[in-house]
């Protein structure tokens, strides 16, 4: 069964910078495009940024030139870097297909921006 693993989150001030990581398990990894979702208190979850499997690259508005996606497909992981960090990026952030069907999501992992 496909199994999604996020990790990386945490507190930082306004500014700051965070790499988040996916690790991804039970499914042909290399063959899907995936994303990075975040949900924030009292909002839907929104895509933040797809990737193919050839590496291009699509982003938000609201995190476009702060944010940069990547992965390995030879490891099964995928990572958010996010540098910039504003109040407003304050969520859960999940790793899943880049799609309208997605698998059960994960855990998520906290990112907190504040001073």
């Amino acid at each position: 069964q496909v199994q999604l693993v996020e990790s990386g989150g945490g507190l930082v001030q306004p500014g700051g910078s965070l790499r988040l990581s996916c690790a991804a398990s039970g499914m042909t990894f290399r063959m899907y495009i995936m994303g990075w979702y975040r949900q924030a208190p009292g909002k839907q979850r929104e895509l933040v940024a797809r990737i193919t499997p050839s590496g291009i690259t699509d982003y938000a508005e609201s995190v476009k030139g702060r944010f940069t996606i990547s992965r390995d497909n030879a490891k099964n992981t995928m990572h958010l870097q996010m540098n910039s960090l504003k109040p407003e990026d304050t969520a859960v952030y999940y790793c899943n297909r880049g799609a309208t069907t997605t698998w059960d999501w994960g855990q998520g992992t906290q990112v907190t921006v504040s001073s």
